[in-house]
């Protein structure tokens, strides 16, 4: 199976998150890797899901995998 990379330009590093954004909720969602490399979404390594930011007044919603 071919690793995804990361979405953001220059970046080789492997993707290990997936962001999407709800515009119209001015909503950032991170999660685990998408299952699918969706069109809409992007895949972020680690680095870049540590530095996210978005526009003032948005909200991040952070979704965590349970680890037992």
């Amino acid at each position: 199976m071919r690793e995804r990379v990361c979405s953001k330009v220059g970046c080789a590093r492997e993707a290990v998150t997936t962001l999407t954004y709800d515009y119209g909720d001015q909503m950032a969602a991170v999660g685990p890797l998408g299952a699918a490399n969706d069109p809409h979404a992007h895949d972020l390594c680690a680095i870049h899901t540590d530095r996210l930011s978005v526009p003032q007044g948005w909200t991040v919603v952070r979704h965590a995998t349970l680890s037992i």
